[in-house]
Order: C-alpha cells, then sequence, then structure tokens
C-alpha cells in the first residue's frame, strides 16, 4: 500500500500503519505553479522529496524526478537494508533508466523514516530536516547547502566533496546523506517538512518544532504564507523567491 499526497490545497490525510503508527500529511504549491513537493506513505515509512528544477529537458523538471524517485524508493525499500544504499540505488536506477546527466539534469532532496516494532531510521538528504519528539527533540538536518549560500556561485559545489549533496545523477549523493536512529519505545513523534515548511521554525521563527509538533497542519502551512505575504519584497527574511512549495508529514507512533 502507498499514497501519494499532490492537492492544491492545504489537506490532511490520516492513515494508521502496522503497529499503530497515525500519519498526518499537508502540502500545497506555490501560488500559480503546481507543487513539485511529493510525498509518498509506505506501509513501513513515508518519503518526502523536494524537487530541484533543472534547466534542461524542460518535460523533465524537479517535480517529474521527485515523483520518479518516490515511485523508486517504495519498489526498493525494505524493513533492513541501510537507508543510504537504498537511496543511492533509486538514484542509479533512474540515472540509468532515463539517462540522466550528473550535472545536467533535475534533482530532489529526499528525506526518508522507517520503522519498525524496535526502531526508528531516519534518512536526511538537503535541506527536508527530520525531527524526532520524545523526551527531547531531535533535530536531524543537512546544512551543508546552506553553509555554502554566500557562495554566488553556488552550483558549482553540487554533488562535491566539500559542497552539498542532493539525489541527483550521482548514486554517490545517497551514500553521502545523514542518518540517525531511535529506539522506537523512545520517540512519540516525528515531523518531516520540506524548507517551504521548515522555514517557519529555522528562518521565520513563526514556531518552534515543538510547536509544530501539535499545531494542525494545514494551519502552520497558512501562517508561513501569511508571514511571506507580509514581506513581498523580501527584506525581513531574505530569499529568492516570496513562496516555496510546502509539503510535511507527521508521525504519531
Amino acid at each position: 500500500m502507498s499514497t501519494y499526497v499532490d492537492n492544491p490545497h492545504p489537506s490532511t490525510i490520516v492513515d494508521t500503519y502496522g503497529g499503530g503508527v497515525v500519519i498526518e500529511t499537508a502540502e500545497q504549491g506555490a501560488p500559480g505553479r503546481s507543487t513539485e513537493d511529493r510525498i509518498r506513505v509506505l506501509p513501513n515509512a513515508v518519503v518526502v522529496l523536494d524537487g530541484v528544477t533543472s534547466r534542461r529537458p524542460p518535460d523533465r523538471n524537479g517535480g517529474w524526478y521527485a515523483t520518479q524517485l518516490a515511485d523508486e524508493l517504495g519498489r526498493l525499500l525494505d524493513a533492513e537494508t541501510a537507508l543510504t544504499d537504498l537511496l543511492a540505488q533509486a538514484i542509479a536506477n533512474l540515472a540509468e533508466r532515463h539517462d540522466l546527466v550528473p550535472g545536467d539534469s533535475p534533482a530532489a532532496t529526499a528525506a526518508i523514516v522507517r520503522w519498525n516494532d524496535e526502531k526508528i531510521d531516519a534518512l536526511v538528504l538537503c535541506d527536508t530536516p527530520v525531527v524526532a519528539f520524545g523526551r527531547t527533540t531531535e533535530v536531524v538536518e543537512d546544512t551543508r547547502l546552506a553553509d555554502l549560500r554566500p557562495d554566488p556561485d553556488i552550483l558549482r559545489w553540487k554533488n562535491k566533496p566539500g559542497g552539498y549533496w542532493v539525489a541527483e545523477a550521482d548514486p554517490e549523493a545517497g551514500r553521502q546523506a545523514l542518518t540517525a536512529s531511535w529506539p522506537r519505545s523512545a520517540v512519540e513523534k516525528v515531523v518531516v517538512a520540506t524548507d517551504g515548511v521548515s522555514c517557519g521554525v529555522s528562518e521565520y521563527g513563526l514556531f518552534s518544532w515543538e510547536e509544530l509538533a501539535e499545531l494542525p497542519l494545514a494551519d502552520a502551512l497558512d501562517r508561513i504564507r501569511a508571514a511571506e505575504r507580509g514581506d513581498p519584497e523580501h527584506t525581513r527574511w531574505p530569499r529568492y523567491k516570496t513562496h516555496d512549495d510546502q509539503a510535511i508529514a507527521r508521525l504519531r507512533l
């Protein structure tokens, strides 16, 4: 069983999967265009991807790549294989199947949360963080892209040692992802969010991670949109576009 979440307005879908995991999701595209974020819900995992558009070919944008990667991860994900190896294999399979060229192909950030009766595994590649809530809050975030943002030629660092890594056409990116694991008994909730949502915490300061763990998801998305509309010239929060696509999944274990 798997589910895509791809709706034009904020929405919440609640499903209960193995072991009583309740999954809530919400997403919406930036105004005026289709979202390139993707959420895939599987029986023992959730995948959240943020598509990154390349210059060409025009029919293969970030949303196309994110869909292909979600499909491939859905086929490959099992209970035991290291998440870095699974992501690397998915990237390699897509590159071969679609003749994708490193450095000149659409791409996507990636986050995966997988669980069984004993533990929870998480993977983060680029700016789609995973946050686990228990006695403490643990944030798994890949800041390598953000750390390089002062560089005006940031693309020269894509998928290179000392730079940042994103799922594209080089399987090494999967092996460079960050990972974490927790005993399942130690975690009550997990949040996975693309940067169009995590910015509400890390950049705008609209709420904390702990507050986001409790807020109605559609309300959180709306508060971010309202804040961005109040800063149309990008002066309070410097950014290269007013609105980004938004996608979030929240797991209650």
